[in-house]
């Protein structure tokens, strides 16, 4: 059952079709705030508390304390605002977070809905997906994620999320110590038959565009036999927030690694592919492969911190990537949920733990 308490009034501008100004509403706010469940911070949720508030205008007019509170939260659920159309949601992006960016070196299939909003993964409805930052594998990655609910699904279809921190803190030091010295490695093969082309992923047709992206992003690559491609990349699995300097597990290393993978998926990959030749997987950064054992730990602590929720039509949850993992549960029925990205930042801007 959904609760809302603690209603104060922390936000007072951006009345649909007014103005950018501060308006006095008293005894009542704008917008009231509290949880999901009692003792459950994670999200944020708030809902409009007066009549006919436009979600993008009050959004930008309360940028820097939606900025505070996704900071100290991780997400926030933009719930009850009446957002019905990508449109909608993309100025939502623009007016909270400077714009949608475009999806680069992709790893999961989605569909460009307009400008740079896009459908969520398109991946089969009867299968998870894991918990993971969304493209911590790039050099550069976006530091919001922003979910936006068209269509809930009839059963399941979550997009449940874990806070990144809590993660860092359940993880055995001895591990995170492992991997602090060694990084990670995520290799990715192409054009064996399974998971995206070279060509959808770089969003190219020509080598040498490949080359020099991989060249420019610190990414080893090889070219083999039918013009198919090896590409790996070495990087961190924690991180220090640039904004709030807390230590993070920030990684894509238990979502690509093999042992994730449903038990069925899994075994018929390695009946058909070696080790080396499976269309994703992570190891050491010195290339060694990671202990089992490492993976069950790392694969507890982000569904002791998951949680989970009913989308409801309208609902705009939008995430600090760094703070906050996600995922997907396996849904019955239509589902259609929205994703855009924003505010690029570099691993090199990035503080080491």
């Amino acid at each position: 059952m959904e609760r809302i308490g603690n209603e104060g009034p922390p936000f007072n501008k951006g009345l649909r079709g007014g103005a950018r100004r501060a308006v006095r509403v008293s005894p009542q706010a704008l917008v009231s705030e509290g949880y999901l469940e009692p003792g459950r911070s994670l999200p944020l949720v708030l809902r409009p508390a007066v009549e006919g508030l436009d979600l993008a205008a009050w959004a930008g007019a309360n940028r820097d304390e939606v900025e505070r509170r996704l900071l100290e939260h991780g997400a926030i659920l933009f719930r009850g605002f009446d957002v019905k159309s990508p449109a909608q949601f993309e100025r939502f992006m623009q007016a909270a977070s400077g714009g949608a960016l475009e999806y680069g070196e992709r790893s999961s299939p989605r569909s460009r809905v307009g400008g740079n909003i896009y459908t969520s993964t398109d991946y089969p409805p009867d299968r998870a997906i894991f918990l993971h930052n969304e493209q911590s594998y790039n050099s550069t990655f976006p530091l919001r994620i922003v979910f936006h609910c068209r269509t809930p699904a009839a059963g399941g279809g979550e997009t449940p999320i874990a806070d990144t921190r809590k993660i860092f803190a359940r993880l055995p030091r001895e591990i995170v110590e492992r991997f602090r010295e060694k990084r990670y490695t995520y290799v990715r093969n192409f054009g064996d038959g399974f998971g995206l082309s070279w060509q959808t992923a770089f969003q190219t047709n020509e080598r040498g565009e490949v080359e020099d992206y991989c060249r420019r992003n610190d990414i080893r690559f090889q070219w083999k036999d039918g013009g198919r491609l090896r590409t790996s990349q070495v990087r961190r699995a924690a991180a220090r927030h640039p904004r709030t300097n807390e230590a993070v597990w920030f990684n894509h290393l238990t979502f690509f690694h093999v042992s994730t993978l449903d038990r069925d998926v899994r075994e018929a990959l390695l009946a058909q592919f070696a080790e080396e030749d499976l269309p994703n997987n992570t190891l050491y950064g010195d290339g060694t492969p990671v202990e089992p054992a490492v993976m069950d730990e790392l694969r507890a602590a982000y569904l002791r911190e998951k949680v989970s929720f009913r989308w409801e039509r309208g609902d705009v949850l939008m995430l600090d990537n760094m703070l906050a993992s996600h995922g997907r549960e396996p849904y019955e029925g239509e589902r259609s949920v929205l994703v855009g990205m924003a505010e690029s930042l570099s691993w090199e801007s990035v503080g080491e733990v």
